[in-house]
């Protein structure tokens, strides 16, 4: 029997706390259906799944990930078993890609996951020729970043794979907040409507035909954030590992953010293909 109230006690705790920090749910393992994809911005596609084995599916804070699970070369489908409140994987490790809870409506029973377009990625490619009635399983999420509501300010920030994360964030966040949020996308084709608080200022960052994961519009555009006398930032960013690691040091070193109180993730990485993100 899972104790299910341990974790959501935990959840409460932190939430009403002054720092973030991480909460682990039972991780659960789930065959579902895909009921409809639908294009988000034209960087975007959305998927919705559902199906019986959503029943129970966690999902409490903005920062949540699960893996979606894909066959081998060979076409042999390797799945997780469960074991307690985790997942055992097999060896070698199962194909699976990361992705962020963008929705949950349980009364509805539907899922929404939203994959960022690039040629070539397995699960890019996936997420474009599926339809309605496929089937794929996933794992997750097995826990969240919980985040007090009571900082004076929000900082987020990343390209078009931190975008969905992002765009939760801002429908979580209490509407008198205030703060910063920059994206940086291709172009204005790729912008989408977001849920800010009217005090959050978003800047969307076009760098054309530069390649991804590249140059430092990001980090000079994270560098113009002064934070008032007295008052404190809980700083999110996420994007390619190798451009966020100035980013990182200047949001720790220079603006002074303690580990506690941001999380700056690689989400990926050039060259490498299922990058475990860095932190």
């Amino acid at each position: 029997m899972v104790d299910r109230g341990a974790y959501r006690e935990r959840i409460a705790e932190v939430l009403a706390g002054s720092h973030g920090a991480k909460v682990g749910y039972p991780i659960g393992l789930r065959e579902l259906e895909v009921i409809r994809t639908s294009p988000v911005g034209s960087g975007l596609i959305r998927i919705t799944f559902g199906g019986p084995e959503l029943a129970g599916f966690h999902s409490y804070v903005p920062d949540e990930h699960v893996r979606l699970v894909f066959p081998d070369t060979d076409g042999t489908l390797r799945l997780p078993v469960r074991d307690g409140l985790s997942l055992d994987w097999p060896a070698p490790r199962p194909i699976s890609r990361e992705y962020t809870v963008r929705r949950l409506d349980a009364d509805a029973g539907e899922l929404d996951i939203d994959f960022a377009l690039h040629p070539g990625g397995l699960a890019s490619d996936w997420a474009l020729a599926v339809r309605p009635g496929d089937r794929i399983h996933l794992a997750g999420p097995p826990g969240g970043v919980v985040v007090p509501t009571s900082y004076d300010n929000y900082l987020f920030a990343g390209d078009i794979t931190a975008l969905p994360a992002i765009a939760r964030w801002l429908e979580w966040l209490p509407r008198e907040k205030t703060g910063w949020v920059f994206v940086e996308v291709v172009d204005e084709s790729q912008e989408i409507e977001l849920a800010a608080p009217a005090g959050v200022e978003v800047q969307w960052l076009h760098r054309g035909e530069a390649r991804a994961g590249t140059g430092d519009l990001l980090e000079k555009a994270i560098r113009t954030v002064t934070v008032p006398d007295g008052q404190n930032v809980y700083a999110w960013v996420a994007g390619e590992a190798g451009q966020l690691r100035p980013i990182r040091k200047w949001i720790r070193g220079e603006l002074g953010v303690p580990t506690k109180d941001c999380l700056i993730a690689g989400y990926w990485k050039h060259g490498v293909a299922d990058f475990d993100r860095e932190e």
